[in-house]
């Protein structure tokens, strides 16, 4: 990258929330001159305010963005990408002359590159294509993270739609500052491997979170819930939960293979907790067996396990319980999340309808296939396999399923609070899933500064772990 380039191309951000400003201060800090910012017209004066003391320049809205610059990243929610992308993409605006109000047009720049980073990609791939001039580069970005974590080793997404090989290269130099490492995939690649490994991971933790609400528990209070992976279901449950809502609405409502995870993860979780209250213990334990083997029984003796210890993840609870006073979980939600995997089911010679895209089905090895893994889901994961390998601790879950009728109650609501998710999802009801979240949220907020801390300690050290492989 050469120093002219750095000082005369024009960078530019419509949208500046927490992903907008996060990749804006990363590109002024990386020594990029021109760097442009935008939100809503009515944000304006707030948004200079809020860079008054920075060098990235803040403009009016998306029109001067669009008109100006080299580079232009759409950083809005899923819901609104087509809305917004037609709005600045072709430059169609109203301007006021004498009593009439006339459209002028300022499309976007000539030449331009312009992408976007939501989490859904064909949609926004659709927009841009739709209402872009067809002398406008398409080259989107989705970083496989928030905005608080540090970007260095973690999977950005390139999708490259149409761009000469200079205008892609150019890409590639621009966001090299962010230090990730680049995947290469088409929008629909993107959004199948999102839905297997974002889509259902939400939807367990917001179903824990929304059955501890129910129950009026906070789980670092219950001996059930504390201890070892305990720590990560309750951190990474608080996590989700201080964050935005629409982050993960529209992962899950805006793409189809998601909503086809989401409802098989809720019916998996039924299934198991049907056989838990029958006491179906040969039928269950075998389910159980073949899940675990299909998911970890290949993995090498030299394998480096995602996590570590028990005594390392209790360095993060919120839980200040001794340890002789914790009890045994079923882990209903890792339970059904390996039977997903493994379950396949057919009817009439064709697999049925819903289960279709289970892990099992597709083939798909999370350790070596999901190129796309986010540190969620690279948590998601650890404390799941940490379960399976630790013979002694999947016993102790399956007699807990079985037999303990005290913790019945909350698998119940688990069960409960899977289906809702699923339900929310499936009738593709924004206003249902932000109500759902919220009060929730809401129950919760207090801790989220402190599982906040821990959460990116916990990050770090799978980091480094997955570094050392």
């Amino acid at each position: 990258m050469s120093l002219e380039e750095k000082e005369t191309i024009e960078l530019g951000i419509i949208g500046a929330g927490g992903m907008g400003r996060f990749y804006a201060q990363r590109l002024s800090k990386a020594g990029w001159k021109k760097v442009n910012v935008c939100d809503l017209p009515e944000k304006y004066e707030k948004l200079k305010e809020d860079f008054q003391d920075s060098p990235i320049n803040v403009l009016p809205d998306g029109f001067h963005v669009s008109r100006r610059c080299d580079w232009i990243m759409y950083a809005v929610e899923a819901e609104y990408i087509e809305s917004v992308v037609s709005k600045y993409g072709p430059g169609k605006k109203k301007v006021p002359f004498d009593v009439l109000l006339l459209t002028t047009v300022f499309p976007t720049k000539m030449g331009a590159i312009v992408g976007g980073q939501t989490s859904v990609k064909q949609p926004e791939i659709d927009a841009l294509t739709k209402y872009l001039p067809p002398d406008v580069h398409i080259v989107s970005c989705h970083s496989m993270h928030g905005p608080g974590v540090d970007p260095r080793g973690q999977p950005l997404v390139i999708v490259r739609q149409r761009a000469t090989d200079e205008k892609y290269d150019l890409v590639l130099k621009i966001l090299s500052c962010f230090e990730s490492n680049f995947v290469h995939l088409s929008a629909e690649e993107h959004d199948r491997i999102t839905a297997d490994t974002q889509a259902v991971t939400h939807a367990a933790f917001l179903s824990m979170g929304s059955a501890w609400k129910a129950n009026f528990q906070f789980p670092w209070l219950i001996p059930h819930f504390v201890g070892g992976i305990e720590n990560v279901k309750v951190n990474v449950a608080l996590r989700i939960y201080s964050n935005k809502w629409h982050v993960y609405a529209g992962l899950a409502i805006m793409n189809p293979i998601a909503k086809v995870q989401i409802a098989q993860y809720a019916k998996s979780v039924a299934d198991l907790f049907k056989l838990m209250i029958q006491e179906k213990e040969d039928e269950f334990r075998a389910r159980i067996k073949a899940g675990g083997e299909y998911v970890f029984g290949g993995l090498q003796k030299d394998h480096v396990p995602i996590l570590l210890s028990d005594d390392i993840l209790d360095e993060f609870s919120l839980s200040k319980m001794p340890k002789d006073q914790r009890e045994p979980n079923s882990h209903l939600s890792l339970l059904a999340m390996v039977f997903i995997y493994y379950n396949k089911t057919k009817r009439g010679g064709e697999e049925e309808v819903g289960e279709v895209d289970c892990w099992y089905t597709l083939r798909l090895n999370p350790y070596e296939h999901m190129v796309c893994q986010t540190p969620l889901f690279r948590l998601w994961m650890g404390i799941t396999e940490y379960l399976f390998r630790n013979p002694s601790m999947l016993e102790d879950c399956i007699q807990a399923a079985l037999y303990r009728k005290e913790i019945r109650p909350d698998d119940m609501e688990f069960v409960t609070c899977a289906r809702g998710w699923a339900e929310s999802v499936s009738l593709g009801s924004m206003e249902g899933y932000q109500k759902r979240f919220t009060e929730t949220a809401t129950f919760f907020e207090d801790r989220f500064s402190e599982s906040t801390i821990l959460g990116n300690k916990m990050i770090s050290m799978i980091s480094k772990n997955m570094y050392k492989k």
